[in-house]
């Protein structure tokens, strides 16, 4: 009910307007945040790298109303992927495809996916394609589909084990050559849409983690690439200490090389167990969200952990 609750609220203008006015929320949503700038970001990736731990930059915002709008966050990606060029810095991007205007009109999110596509291209970087709610699944996998057909070979997908059918769409692109991040789902689902009990959506990460970890060692077992940008293909995606324990453990037992596995976590979150998985041989990246519109990812964040909320009420009340 809680969970439903904020994530509601991750949505609600209204509450967006009352909670962004609050002097203490930033100080809240910055243990989440990176900051505002390109400049705040790579400051963060630096001293992420320097620990041994990769990154993906994401530069907030989703939801775009106006063309204008979504163009407007199409060069600011591209900004975000000279920047990294430029600073040289161990990083990839992650863009949600409503930011560039998939909910506005797909034709104008192609183009616009394909600029930042071939900007990434021309610097060797790396595009995530990170998956929204149910209403744009279809539409998020045909543009990446899309995209490949055009010869980007440089992006991959996510897939979210909330939803049931996540197997057959990661049987299918893993197939076709995608490489995954794997989350459990951040949004609220109907329950005709996903499993609704955490225990169902806990194994059916694992089963998922399995069948892409069986893909990577079948196409090769593609390490990270040596600068740090190019993932491999499976990317576990969980501050779940118990879905890594079972990935390594299936991992290690049918062979697959440490190098070829990267566990993903989020910035400001578990950095205990994201020096832990460096320290024992595996690739890390670390999720850093900036920018001015952090609002609903902030609440997502609420919504996915109690302690969360606990942090942000202890601000709250903190002189």
């Amino acid at each position: 009910m809680l969970r439903s609750f904020l994530i509601y609220l991750s949505k609600a203008a209204w509450a967006q307007r009352l909670v962004t006015g609050w002097k203490f929320a930033w100080k809240a949503a910055s243990r989440f945040v990176a900051g505002n700038t390109i400049q705040d970001a790579i400051k963060a990736v630096r001293e992420l790298n320097a620990k041994g731990i990769n990154a993906t930059l994401d530069h907030l915002g989703e939801n775009t109303t106006t063309p204008d709008e979504a163009r407007k966050a199409t060069a600011d990606i591209i900004e975000l992927l000279e920047q990294i060029d430029c600073c040289e810095v161990r990083a990839n991007v992650s863009i949600k495809l409503t930011q560039i205007g998939l909910a506005l009109d797909e034709d104008l999110c192609a183009q616009n996916l394909e600029q930042i596509l071939a900007c990434a291209k021309k610097h060797g970087n790396f595009v995530r394609i990170d998956i929204e709610d149910t209403p744009y699944t279809d539409k998020t996998y045909r543009l990446y589909r899309l995209m490949r057909q055009k010869g980007y070979e440089n992006t991959g997908v996510a897939v979210q084990s909330y939803l049931y059918r996540a197997e057959k769409d990661t049987r299918a692109l893993l197939a076709e050559g995608a490489c995954f991040r794997l989350v459990k789902g951040a949004y609220k689902e109907p329950p005709d849409k996903a499993y609704p009990k955490k225990a169902d959506v806990d194994a059916n990460f694992d089963l998922l983690s399995s069948i892409l970890i069986d893909g990577a060692l079948a196409s090769g077992a593609r390490p990270i690439s040596a600068d740090g940008r190019f993932p491999p293909v499976p990317a576990i995606a969980t501050h779940d200490a118990k879905r890594i324990e079972f990935a390594k453990r299936y991992a290690e037992k049918v062979g697959l090389p440490k190098e070829a596995l990267e566990f993903q976590m989020l910035y400001g979150i578990r950095r205990d167990l994201q020096e832990q998985c460096v320290a024992e041989g595996y690739p890390v990246r670390v999720y850093v969200p900036y920018g001015t519109h952090w609002y609903p990812y902030f609440m997502r964040r609420l919504a996915e952990r109690p302690a969360n909320i606990w942090f942000f009420l202890s601000n709250l009340f903190r002189k």
